[in-house]
């Protein structure tokens, strides 16, 4: 009797949890006004995740999927490299655990190959051919930097491999100049993210109105920097710009533009800087007493927010693709994808992977991990690595996170649609209405996400270039 009423104990529990799965993700995409999916992220079929290590990655035998990972994996964007790395083995571990994908009427594991860029566009070219000619990959994924996806996807499109884009936001790298069938933009762009920051200061939050622009120069910094004024005058025609200015990547010396905020009387600074640029930019303020939130996309790195602290990270404003409004754990399924990394992420012995940056597959991470998993999706709806064959089925494809924001690839011009979801930091006893699971904060040595809003995709959709003939007579929400 005692053994009955466990199970059916248990077997209640299970259906209350797959009922609470389907309801929240069913909420989620009703705020997100989201389309029906074709495939989503189940968290029930991962593989035993035991023993990945990003520092120790062994390439399975035989025949295989080979994925160059394309990212800075040394100079001074290495840790974009480190971070892309983790994903790709986080993903690939999974995978090859399940037994791999069904691909030519054979299951074959998955082989990743570290492709340096160095941040250099002439070392990446010479990286990206011996990739394809030598290494034989089926495909290309990164990278940091628009400048290097740029030729990754030129280099895709003269060998007709697929080129993932996962990280990098300028939205020129689809425009009709550039665009190429075989190059697809899973991540977010920059048009979006400062549409959807100018949507939220504007629509949502409604309080502060003089804003200071601060971006990296290129096209990449210079892009955030239009999306956000235009969606000013779309969202918030009353705020104001009282500075704007644009810095050399990997500036070690930000003093210069801070005393100009400093006199600005800005209320926020909006910049889209990425490491290292990020971290100096940030510690150099708080240093010379500049306390104003800075909001960003990706001031979010855990090791440099635990150098400046609770007070000098309190009030961050943080924008992201992956994570979705509220509490983050909403079901079993989120719950094993964080439990997974983590657990794993505690018996990392080698640095930089066993540092608090790795701790949890959230934000960036858990954003490139799931762009991933969504083409491994394609590839094996498609059967194939045949890249031919995997464009029609990624061409208007739809698939859900493991968080539940659902996303669409935009057939015309290969850019994905996804809504946002914005974060204030706070401190450590204020997280739990985010992270609502044991410890109950995110970070206990910085502020982090506490209250979050969403931006709806519709409010956000990315740039369509109409001067791209494939795109002639659509609408951007196709």
């Amino acid at each position: 009797m005692v053994l009955m009423s466990l199970l059916l104990i248990g077997a209640g529990t299970i259906a209350l949890a797959a009922k609470d799965q389907k309801t929240s993700k069913a909420k989620t995409a009703k705020a997100q006004n989201a389309p029906a999916v074709k495939a989503a992220f189940d968290a029930s079929k991962m593989g035993n995740m035991k023993g990945w290590d990003p520092a120790n990655w062994v390439n399975p035998e035989g025949d295989t999927i080979r994925i160059a990972v394309v990212w800075p994996h040394s100079g001074p964007g290495a840790l974009n490299g480190q971070m892309g790395w983790l994903c790709a083995t986080f993903v690939a571990y999974d995978i090859n655990a399940r037994g791999g994908i069904l691909v030519d009427g054979k299951k074959k594991k998955i082989a990743l190959f570290k492709a340096d860029s160095q941040s250099r566009p002439d070392a990446a070219k010479k990286m990206l051919e011996r990739m394809i000619l030598q290494e034989k990959v089926h495909f290309l994924v990164g990278t940091s930097g628009s400048n290097i996806q740029k030729i990754s996807n030129e280099m895709a499109g003269r060998y007709k491999i697929i080129s993932l884009n996962v990280a990098a936001l300028a939205d020129d790298l689809q425009d009709a100049t550039n665009f190429n069938r075989y190059s697809f933009m899973t991540s977010d762009t920059t048009d979006s993210v400062g549409r959807g920051v100018a949507y939220f200061y504007g629509q949502v939050r409604k309080k502060e109105k003089k804003f200071y622009i601060l971006c990296q120069d290129y096209s990449f910094g210079r892009g955030l920097a239009d999306g956000f004024k235009k969606g000013l005058k779309e969202y918030y025609p009353e705020a104001e710009i009282v500075g704007e200015d644009y810095h050399k990547l990997f500036l070690t010396d930000f003093a210069p533009y801070l005393t100009k905020i400093k006199a600005s009387g800005a209320e926020v600074v909006y910049t889209g800087d990425w490491t290292p640029d990020a971290a100096n930019l940030l510690k150099q303020s708080r240093h010379m007493g500049i306390m104003i939130p800075f909001a960003n996309i990706f001031m979010d790195e855990p090791g440099m927010l635990a150098e400046v602290g609770i007070e000098g990270t309190k009030g961050l404003m943080n924008i992201k693709h992956f994570d979705t409004a509220g509490p983050a754990f909403n079901d079993p399924g989120m719950r094993k994808y964080y439990t997974a990394w983590n657990t794993e992420w505690k018996k990392f012995k080698t640095a930089p992977f066993n540092s608090v940056t790795f701790t949890w597959p959230w934000g960036t991470f858990g954003f490139w991990t799931q762009q991933m998993y969504w083409f491994l999706s394609v590839v094996e709806r498609a059967g194939t690595t045949d890249a031919e064959k995997i464009i029609p089925v990624f061409e208007g494809d739809t698939y859900r996170f493991v968080s539940g924001r659902v996303v669409k690839m935009r057939a015309c011009d290969h850019k994905a649609i996804q809504g946002f979801r914005m974060c204030e930091y706070v401190p450590p006893e204020q997280q739990k209405v985010s992270m609502n699971m044991p410890p109950y904060y995110w970070m206990k040595d910085n502020s982090g996400c506490g209250p979050s809003w969403e931006i709806p995709a519709d409010k956000v959709l990315p740039l369509m270039d109409e001067k791209l003939d494939r795109c002639k007579g659509k609408s951007p929400a196709e």
